[in-house]
């Protein structure tokens, strides 16, 4: 599933899910710019491991939901690498799991921006150039929740499913010029929200007290999520776009 000579652009692509996925997608030959908002110091691990991989590697400052921000960094990306094959928008941020009625509407606002908006701007930014090149791929990394639309998260769930709305667009928008556009769409994950949840909803201290409760006897990982990305941006999966891979073991099948 060699990925040499493309390059990716991965939003929040420092720590868990989006480290996993820059680092996948450098083993399969992709190089990296690799994008944060405030962990400079993991976003520089993860361009250092990338690197040891014999790819190339930059991070790049950007709080996704300012146009101006993404802006300037699409940018220096295409200054640094000078084209974007595959754009990865992963970056996200939890909501508070409050009530409709008790939320407050700067947080609805702040998720919504974040989820909806940033990927709005980066694929408005990346598409131009992506349609000159032999192929572009966008992913959406979603979440189960769009499935479920549980109470007390209707941020996150809002943002979310906004996101899904601009993939399903997008996709039948770019399909004549190339762009493979597909969401990805993980239930709880082991990573530093995916812990917070599992406490504040499921009153675990440690995350794999879940395990025998979870498809496969086990909380899925980052690398199973970035395992379905690097599959989706390969010529294998040459003929798929417009879907939504639900990386949640199936669900729970019990209920």
């Amino acid at each position: 599933m060699s990925l040499a000579g493309r390059v990716a652009l991965v939003t929040g692509g420092g720590r868990g899910i989006g480290r996993a996925i820059s680092l996948a997608l450098a083993e399969d030959g992709a190089d990296v710019a690799v994008n944060y908002r405030r962990d400079e110091e993991a976003a520089h691990q993860a361009v250092a491991d990338i690197q040891a991989l014999g790819r190339r590697a930059s991070a790049y400052a950007a709080s996704i939901d300012s146009l101006d921000e993404d802006r300037a960094m699409v940018e220096a990306v295409l200054k640094d690498f000078g084209h974007i094959d595959i754009l990865v928008n992963n970056a996200g941020i939890a909501s508070r799991g409050q009530s409709v009625a008790d939320t407050d509407p700067a947080e609805m606002e702040r998720v919504v921006r974040t989820h909806a908006f940033g990927p709005h701007y980066l694929c408005k930014l990346v598409v131009p150039g992506m349609r000159e090149r032999p192929r572009g791929d966008i992913i959406f990394i979603s979440s189960a929740a769009t499935h479920s639309l549980a109470a007390n998260g209707a941020p996150y769930n809002m943002g979310k499913a906004a996101m899904e709305a601009l993939a399903q667009t997008l996709y039948k928008e770019e399909r004549p010029h190339g762009i493979h556009v597909n969401v990805v769409a993980p239930g709880l994950v082991e990573t530093d929200m995916g812990v917070r949840l599992a406490k504040a909803t499921m009153g675990v201290k440690d995350i794999h007290e879940l395990d025998r409760r979870m498809p496969f006897g086990r909380v899925c990982q980052p690398g199973d999520v970035a395992d379905v990305v690097r599959y989706l941006v390969s010529e294998r999966a040459g003929y798929l776009t417009g879907q939504r891979i639900y990386v949640d073991g199936g669900g729970n099948i019990w209920s």
